[in-house]
């Protein structure tokens, strides 16, 4: 063991990358926070959580309790997060939040402070969208959209839009439904871009529209693919390099290897994910035969369609 702390040390003393080998330590360091600052007074009920990053930290832990850590009744928000900000919506209160950096052998102290949120008319808030994230990617149906809770609120309208013009173009929505929930399921039938926003009610009173977010949504998988190489039922000498055709849209290729029949995968690797367009298989005996077939997955995730099924014989 001290061999190779000396090692390291003489590595670090050439200046060779030191941090590649000793994860530096965050217990001395301190996180300073930046919003909302100590002793805030306010009528938003939606706050962004601000700190200053923290040299050599991977992640961040997040608390805010209610009204203080000496007292606590309530825990809001205990997250881990790899950035320096955190949007949330309180109710009216008194709360304390804190913040500690993280690595993966060493965290910081906490660094701590306080703010009150005051009641105010519903009118001047906004709802905070949550799920899904903002340009996100998905083949699922239903996509199911979640908001946070809004103080006073007692029903929400959510409203989707297929025009992508920011709710400007006039012409009819997708969904325009209200609802007592913080959640709402819609099914997508066809693959575009959709943007949506959520605003509350009071009785008569409405709060302001949420930023408009989008979420796209593509259920159609790619092309099946084209095998090259090798020929089917052919006999051919280790490695045997198994290539085939790229297909429009695909992110990444599964490849199947089987042992004899396809119900029986050639070893644990298989199925194998990747991205390139050939394989190097340098296993198996002379005189055993593989089949193998390729499928593509594309950025949402939808899988092609079985493409060919071709066989070798190992020489």
């Amino acid at each position: 063991m001290k061999k190779i702390y000396l090692f390291f040390l003489s590595i670090c003393s050439l200046g060779l990358g030191c941090k590649e080998f000793i994860e530096p330590s965050l217990d001395d360091r301190k996180v300073i926070l930046l919003a909302p600052s100590d002793g805030t007074e306010t009528k938003d009920y939606t706050q962004i959580f601000w700190w200053e990053n923290v040299e050599d930290a991977l992640k961040y832990r997040l608390q805010v309790v209610s009204p203080g850590f000496n007292s606590t009744t309530k825990l809001i928000v205990d997250t881990l997060i790899k950035g320096n900000k955190f949007k949330y919506t309180l109710d009216p209160g008194s709360y304390q939040w804190r913040v500690r950096a993280e690595n993966g052998s060493s965290r910081s102290a906490y660094t701590i402070a306080g703010l009150t949120v005051y009641p105010t008319s519903i009118t001047e808030q906004q709802v905070q969208l949550s799920a899904p994230a903002n340009n996100s990617l998905t083949n699922q149906s239903p996509v199911l959209f979640k908001w946070l809770k809004l103080f006073s609120a007692d029903k929400y309208q959510i409203q989707i839009d297929a025009d992508n013009t920011n709710f400007t173009s006039g012409t009819t929505l997708f969904l325009d439904k209200t609802t007592t929930n913080l959640e709402y399921a819609v099914s997508f039938t066809k693959d575009q871009a959709y943007q949506w926003r959520v605003k509350a009610y009071n009785g008569a009173l409405e709060s302001k529209w949420s930023a408009v977010q989008t979420i796209n949504y593509d259920a159609t998988p790619p092309p099946a693919v084209v095998l090259t190489a090798p020929a089917n039922n052919v006999s051919s000498p280790k490695p045997v390099t198994l290539k085939w055709n790229a297909s429009t849209g695909a992110k990444k290729y599964i490849l199947f290897v089987y042992k004899g029949d396809v119900s029986i995968p050639y070893n644990s690797t298989f199925p194998l994910s990747q991205t390139a367009l050939s394989y190097t298989f340098n296993l198996g005996n002379s005189g055993e035969k593989i089949l193998w077939e390729v499928k593509a997955v594309d950025e949402a995730g939808n899988v092609s369609a079985s493409g060919e099924l071709r066989s070798f014989t190992i020489q």
